[in-house]
């Protein structure tokens, strides 16, 4: 099944790309996180998103790099903890991007990274994603089955730059990813 793998970070795609592969799925990975401040720390993301696409073989799209969309959406939820409202709107935006990508490349599902941070919900995310693609959102918890733990080991096995906050700047006042 060719699947497109949303990616918040080159370090997360690591793990997840990794177990999709297995499981015999085609990947083709989007880059899309109009969330990331500032844009110095989205090259860097995106720089190691490029690397793990290198080293698995799988291609990658970026999407254009549109803070303002992202801060439309957002700013109104700034004082909203992290795992909340904000975050809600977060992923809605970045999932609605990807499975418009899905459909324009023909393909025949979508997942996210985002599932395999040990501070995000799962729930939530899946949620979203089955809410905006159905039965073409495969929806998973990657950190299940030591998911996270391997994505640090390929982390440090390839020196990979791994952020310490999630990527918006609310979420760098808090360092929590």
């Amino acid at each position: 099944m060719m699947v497109v793998l949303h990616i918040c970070c080159g370090v997360c795609a690591a793990g997840v790309a990794e177990r999709l592969m297995a499981e015999g799925h085609d990947v083709s990975g989007y880059f899309c996180n109009p969330n990331i401040h500032p844009p110095e720390e989205f090259q860097r993301r995106l720089e190691v998103a490029h690397r793990v696409a290198r080293e698995f073989g799988f291609p990658l799209e970026t999407a254009p790099y549109r803070p303002e969309e992202w801060h439309r959406e957002a700013d109104s939820l700034a004082d909203e903890p992290e795992g909340g409202k904000r975050c809600e709107v977060c992923f809605r935006l970045r999932l609605e991007k990807t499975h418009r990508y899905m459909l324009d490349q023909g393909a025949d599902a979508f997942t996210t990274t985002l599932t395999i941070g040990p501070r995000k919900s799962a729930e939530m995310i899946n949620r979203i994603g089955q809410e905006i693609g159905g039965d073409s959102f495969m929806a998973r918890d990657f950190k299940k089955k030591a998911g996270f733990q391997r994505t640090i080991e390929l982390a440090r096995q390839w020196e990979l730059y791994r952020q310490d906050y999630c990527g918006c700047i609310y979420s760098m006042r808090t360092g929590q990813s």
